[in-house]
């Protein structure tokens, strides 16, 4: 079984509407996860009591009010009744493959972090979960769904435990999702990309939420205090990262091309760990890096 945690943001508006169908999809697996949501932002109670999931509202938050990436796995991890857990964010459509998916995983490789892709989409109003409801959501992801860059992880699942100290990054901001990928692969826990076996949908929304918007969140101080948090550059890892990929045949190795962009981005990386003056040039690329990997790619 699974203990499935998120941090929802206020339920109000379309983000409340798209948070609402994120954990009605999560309800409708099967088998059924244990659900917990952590805060106290505006609604989530209500939403907690009225589709009966859990919820947490004591965490610890930044000076800017933001809820703190390990107050919440600390606190998902006392509360989980089971050891396996998937933190995903509230925006997040899941369906059963990616329950098969795990339990294929788990299978194989019981300790190890899985992760992989989302599909953006645009959905607007609640979600039909009636009959064959999967089938019309894969269909609508067919026609306009765009899968986004490997930068971008909406989701973790990995046996308790595993992480140890955890910075205390600011959620919903950059790179704590990427340092996460950096911890497992700096413990030799094996990571696997589940993008080719399961849909794993993203509701595009705006960032209202935000005072400055989406330059706040994603450029704004906590965001420069996340990558000095994660250790600068050289701890940010994508999912070109993960050493295996999940295929109908199983668990499979990846094999990166030495030749290839990202692997010499890679190998400049880590050598700029040992030589400062390199730095400057990692900047620069990720700089341009990021411009390119910004436009999700259509599906």
């Amino acid at each position: 079984m699974l203990t499935l945690f998120s941090c929802p943001k206020p339920f109000r508006n379309h983000i409340g509407i798209i948070q609402r169908n994120a954990i009605r999809s999560w309800i409708k697996l099967n088998p059924k996860p244990e659900i917990i949501l952590l805060g106290d932002e505006e609604g989530m109670a209500e939403v907690a009591d009225e589709l009966r999931v859990g919820q947490i509202s004591s965490v610890l938050r930044n000076e800017f009010g933001t809820p703190l990436v390990n107050s919440l796995f600390e606190e998902a991890e006392k509360a989980a009744n089971y050891d396996k857990m998937c933190y995903v964010n509230a925006d997040i459509i899941l369906m059963n493959d990616f329950m098969r998916a795990i339990k294929r995983v788990v299978g194989e490789k019981p300790r190890s972090l899985m992760v992989g892709q989302r599909w953006n989409l645009d959905i607007r109003e609640a979600l039909d979960f009636g009959a064959n409801w999967e089938k019309r959501l894969v269909a609508q992801v067919d026609r306009e769904g765009e899968l986004y860059p490997r930068f971008a992880i909406d989701y973790f699942v990995f046996p308790k435990g595993i992480w140890g100290e955890i910075p205390p990054f600011a959620i919903g901001r950059p790179a704590w999702d990427n340092w996460i990928l950096y911890r497992a692969r700096s413990q030799n826990i094996p990571v696997i990309d589940l993008t080719e076996a399961v849909i794993v949908v993203h509701q595009n929304h705006d960032y209202s939420h935000h005072p400055q918007g989406w330059m706040g969140a994603m450029k704004g101080e906590e965001s420069k205090q996340n990558i000095k948090l994660a250790g600068e550059i050289g701890h940010v890892y994508s999912l070109l990262d993960a050493q295996y990929r999940l295929t109908q045949k199983g668990v499979e190795r990846r094999v990166t091309p030495y030749y290839s962009p990202y692997y010499m981005y890679q190998l400049l990386v880590r050598l700029s760990e040992s030589h400062r003056y390199l730095k400057p040039l990692i900047h620069f690329i990720k700089m341009i890096g990021d411009r390119f990997l910004s436009r999700p790619v259509k599906f």
